[in-house]
């Protein structure tokens, strides 16, 4: 559905042309489109888009980041035009954060992008997160999933510290982890070695994976 306008967006968002999405993004909601369906069916399959040609090597770090940023201004610019975004319930949501010691945040924020304009609620936890503070945070919120980021080695085995803690105080059903960051495309035998339930190689690929993880535990599964 809409896939004129996904590869009009796709060539606004490989150009870093951040105000062309957004004309793009008000006349596509002048013509009917509800929010919603702009976001799921032209918005996300552009950046999804993006994230494939990113492990292609096909783009550069710098449109990823601008990736980011336009689906951001896209993401507000409907939730200016149009209420309907903020009233529908969430897709899911999630916490996020840079794990303990690791301050690494353009990543991150990319992610955060990405799951907001696919339509989830995203509680941003910042840099330097503890093990508890991910936990207490997840509980608070009512998310099912918990969004660990790590740049390093060193600090990525710090991720071991959350899965211990949804273990040792059995939420393991309740609560799945999910971890990212170039190490983990780097040296992909992390993800168990700390004991995530899932990762994606790019932001792009966050939206589904957590989706997978939520149901999971909606379901029950281990």
């Amino acid at each position: 559905m809409h896939q004129a306008l996904s590869e009009l967006m796709l060539q606004h968002i490989i150009k870093s042309d951040r105000t062309g999405a957004v004309h793009l993004t008000e006349s596509a909601i002048s013509e009917g489109i509800p929010c919603r369906e702009l976001l799921d069916g032209v918005l996300l399959p552009a950046l999804q888009t993006c994230g494939t040609l990113w492990e292609k090597r096909e783009i550069s770090l710098a449109q990823i980041f601008m990736s980011g940023k336009i689906a951001e201004a896209v993401f507000e610019e409907c939730q200016d035009r149009q209420a309907e975004v903020s009233s529908l319930p969430p897709r899911g949501i999630i916490v996020l954060g840079n794990i303990e010691d690791d301050y690494h945040s353009l990543g991150r924020r990319i992610v955060i992008s990405f799951m907001q304009a696919a339509g989830w609620r995203v509680h941003d936890l910042g840099e330097d997160v503890t093990a508890e503070t991910f936990v207490e945070a997840a509980l608070r919120h009512g998310a099912h999933v918990i969004g660990v980021s790590a740049m390093m080695h060193s600090t990525a085995m710090n991720i071991l510290k959350v899965r211990e803690l949804i273990d040792r105080r059995g939420l393991h059903d309740q609560l799945k982890l999910a971890v990212g960051g170039a190490v983990f495309n780097w040296r992909p035998e992390l993800v168990e070695q700390v004991g995530a339930d899932g990762t994606s190689a790019s932001a792009a690929g966050a939206d589904a994976e957590c989706m997978r993880l939520q149901m999971a535990t909606e379901k029950g599964a281990p």
